[in-house]
């Protein structure tokens, strides 16, 4: 048993170890390994962007700008992009995931085609039956099979296993698309573009068949890939075999425990250290500890066969894989473009996933244009149209900027991330309290460990109770510049932050990370100016390096460009940096960006809203009784100063306080009861509107169920009056057959006069012939009374003439038969009993 298990692992070994070598022998032939994966990782890269489509921006000189990539640095876009990268599946996916965020000269159309994608991907992802789980491919090695054929060299095993994966992937991928429209036709256009691209996959069968039967699920090449390769293993086995039972056989005797090793391919003998190197043979290793190992001379000319057999048995399988190569080389084009799809697939699922792990909102994205002094909205996504009907027509002329609880998207990661950490140290505390109880642990310890783990508890119950705060922003048409005010640390740089962020997002085919509906104009560019921009290196002060930036954004913004300058005109003199403040920020509204929102201490700021319609106050909210912020923004409010009243409250003397007060002045003092006046204002406004909406939507919903109870009250109507009708037939109809009946019955009653004799004719006196009835017709009624009944109830009968279609009974044929004609006038009737039409009196039949 020892001697079959040592020669299973040798064949392994020697198969394994020669599949290797002989690949390897093939790539230095080449090119160096290391050098030969980063050139094929940059020409991949290219390519990997290549489904991209190029476009011209508005302005391709601020796109090359550094100040872009410095407003982009200072929003942390790097750190987005990174997020969304995260949730691709392939390496591949991840990179080309950050080269197609980083690209950002989209043109509108372009945006428009990535946010098609995302909600194509994300109506997939909700599906569930098309699988978009990218983590099973190894696109490393399928772009290093697609070079190594180029270059006609021969793939290895794990090359072509990768490159059989990924034709397995896309199939099944298909199929489950194609099952799906099955079902329902309207997935194929809920699923574009991406079910285009999944339909236009070509997958190659022939390929697929012939890889699974030269390769192993290991990456190695079968034995049945051919009859010589085959043969030649088996050769292999058997003088492996040989050797090694020869070995033993011979060296058992000189040596105590003869052990049998493999050095570099060749069967050698290790002997103890402490054992007499009694052996004859070549010495290829000895040392202190290690004893020493020795190829016997009568094995040399073994191993060297076995080295031979080896190299022929590489040969055999370089060969099969040689036939492989050549078979892909007719399929290359049709791999590597099933590659890029993959690809793509793969940035657009790592899109969509990020929308749906954060609950993003598809942004109604446009492009804003000022003509004829207003503004005017084109929309492309009609799918965007028909999930905000409830944003009307006349809101989207209201707001050029509606965002609905906004959220921060790191601020939103940083706070998952640290509550998942949070839950695993309360798990991981759990775990380890059970541990230690059942191991039976002091007094001391249980209580210390229950402290911990109460103390983790609240840290996530703390976490729980205050999630990141959303913030709404809704900037109407005629704002060009929105002033933020409020005391620091109140959230206004993370408005900006947010806003910014934003408007990348739905421009790069993000979703926002807002509530719907969310309507955002598209801008070309977003420059920010938000930090201490303080340099060192360039002699730079806080307030130069401020200045630097703005006439930078100033250079390059356009009509379509976002600006967020923070605390504008900071960092100098309070006069001179209101004056130079309010300067920029009519330059803005006059001839600068679409839309700039600036945040600012100055009070002279707050002004220009009354001067110039272009400008829009906002503050942000505080909480005065708790000393702390609510971030939440006041709009069309002004910000006041606190820290009188903030220094009021944290106990600073009373002299202090009235001193600041005096110099502070009664007129700032005055502003900020009117201030104050207007918060309360405004917040009693917008409870009122909150009431207002409660109210309107309790208003709708009755409207609604008074529409469904009309809509009852109509159906019961025209029931009953239905069931009322059916009900009058039916009595009519029972009326008519015991009218008949009555009729039938008289008939039967009525005697049959006797056929008088010739005799009695004679013996009764003859009347005169005008003593006789005459008719109205003047012709003279023979008929006896009897004879006159029947024939009245007969013609009372008849007051109910039967109707075309209805059923009759003839008396003749005792048959029911089916109205065909009525003639009145004539009293006839034309019937069909079966296959027969007949023409009767109405005194024939009864209905």
């Amino acid at each position: 048993m020892h001697l079959l298990a040592l020669l299973a692992s040798t064949r392994m070994l020697s198969s394994s170890s020669l599949f290797g070598n002989s690949i390897i022998s093939t790539r230095k032939s080449v090119i160096p390994i290391g050098a030969t994966t980063t050139n094929c990782h940059r020409s991949f890269r290219f390519k990997s962007v290549a489904f991209l489509k190029p476009s011209i921006s508005v302005s391709d000189g601020a796109k090359n700008s550094s100040v872009l990539l410095d407003s982009l640095r200072i929003l942390e876009w790097d750190k987005l992009c990174d997020s969304v990268a995260s949730f691709a599946g392939t390496p591949l996916g991840r990179q080309a995931t950050k080269d197609q965020l980083w690209s950002l000269n989209q043109t509108y159309e372009d945006s428009m085609r990535l946010l098609g994608e995302t909600n194509a991907a994300v109506e997939i992802l909700k599906h569930g039956g098309c699988s978009l789980d990218f983590h099973t491919l190894d696109v490393l090695l399928v772009k290093s099979a697609i070079q190594n054929v180029r270059r006609g060299l021969p793939v290895d095993g794990s090359e072509a296993l990768a490159v059989l994966v990924l034709l397995q992937f896309a199939d099944n991928l298909k199929l489950g698309l194609t099952t799906a429209i099955k079902e329902d036709e309207e997935w194929y256009t809920r699923f574009m573009p991406l079910s285009e691209v999944i339909m236009g996959f070509v997958i190659n069968r022939s390929l697929v068949k012939l890889i699974q039967q030269v390769i192993d699920e290991d990456g190695s090449v079968k034995d049945s890939a051919s009859p010589n390769l085959k043969r030649l293993r088996g050769q292999l086995l058997m003088l492996e075999r040989k050797l090694i039972e020869s070995l033993i056989r011979k060296e058992a005797n000189e040596t105590s425990s003869p052990e049998v090793t493999n050095i570099n391919g060749r069967w050698c003998i290790r002997s103890v250290e402490d054992q007499p190197r009694s052996i004859k043979g070549l010495l290829l290793a000895s040392g202190s500890g290690l004893g020493s190992i020795v190829e016997p001379l009568a094995a040399v000319p073994l191993n060297d066969e076995l080295q031979q057999a080896r190299s022929l048995v590489a040969k055999a399988e370089e060969d099969v894989l040689l036939k492989l190569t050549e078979k892909m080389l007719k399929d290359i084009e049709d791999v590597e473009n099933l590659l890029k799809s993959t690809i793509r697939l793969d940035v657009c699922k790592a899109r969509a996933s990020h929308s749906i792990s954060f609950g993003g909102t598809c942004p109604d994205l446009f492009i804003a244009e000022d003509a004829d002094g207003y503004f005017t909205t084109e929309t492309h996504l009609s799918r965007s149209r028909t999930s905000k009907e409830s944003f009307t027509f006349d809101c989207k002329r209201k707001w050029i900027l509606y965002l609905p609880k906004a959220y921060h998207p790191l601020l939103l990661q940083q706070h998952r991330q640290k509550l998942q950490k949070a839950k695993k140290d309360v798990s991981s505390a759990t775990a380890e309290i059970r541990r230690r109880r059942l191991q039976g642990e002091n007094l001391n310890e249980r209580v210390e460990s229950d402290m911990h783990l109460s103390s983790l508890k609240m840290q996530v119950t703390k976490l729980e109770e205050n999630p990141p705060v959303p913030v709404n922003f809704f900037i109407g048409w005629k704002t060009r510049v929105l002033v933020i005010t409020g005391p620091n640390t109140g959230g206004k740089t993370i408005c900006l932050k947010t806003v910014g962020l934003a408007a990348t997002m739905a421009k790069s085919g993000l979703h926002v990370l807002s509530s719907e509906p969310v309507h955002i104009p598209w801008f070309d560019s977003v420059f920010a100016d938000i930090g201490d921009e303080q340099s060192l290196s360039q002699s730079l002060s806080t307030f130069s390096g401020h200045l630097k930036q703005i006439s930078a954004i100033q250079a390059h913004a356009t009509s379509q460009s976002l600006v967020l300058l923070d605390e504008v005109g900071a960092g100098t003199n309070p006069i001179e940096g209101a004056a130079l403040g309010m300067s920029l920020l009519e330059s803005f509204a006059e001839s600068g960006a679409l839309l700039t929102i600036s945040t600012t201490h100055h009070g002279e700021l707050k002004t220009l809203k009354y001067s110039n319609a272009a400008f829009e106050n906002s503050c942000m909210e505080f909480d005065e009784e708790n000393l702390q912020p609510t971030y939440k923004i006041l709009w069309g409010v002004p910000g006041r100063s606190n820290a009188i009243s903030i220094a009021e409250r944290l106990g600073l003397p009373s002299i202090v306080l009235d001193k600041a007060r005096e110099l502070y002045g009664a007129a700032s003092a005055e502003i900020n009861e009117v201030i104050i006046d207007m918060e309360k204002s405004k917040q009693d406004f917008q409870e009122h509107i909150h009431e207002v909406r409660h109210h309107l939507m309790l208003s709708r919903d009755l409207h609604k169920k008074l529409l469904i109870a009309r809509k009852k009250i109509t159906e019961h109507e025209t029931s009953e009056r239905y069931r009322k009708m059916q009900e009058i037939t039916e009595a009519a109809s029972m009326a008519r057959m015991i009218l008949n009946k009555k009729v039938r019955q008289a008939r039967a009653s009525t005697p049959i006069q006797p056929s008088q004799t010739p005799t009695e004719d004679h013996r009764q006196p003859s009347l005169p012939i005008n003593s006789l009835p005459v008719s109205s017709e003047g012709n003279v009624n023979t008929s006896s009374p009897s004879e006159k009944s029947a024939k009245k109830l007969t013609s009372d009968a008849k007051t109910d003439i039967p109707k075309v279609g209805d059923t009759v009974s003839v008396y003749s044929l005792r048959k029911q038969a089916t109205v065909l004609k009525v003639e009145p006038l004539k009293e006839e009737i034309l019937v069909q009993a079966g296959n027969m039409k007949l023409k009767l009196k109405l005194s024939d039949l009864r209905t």
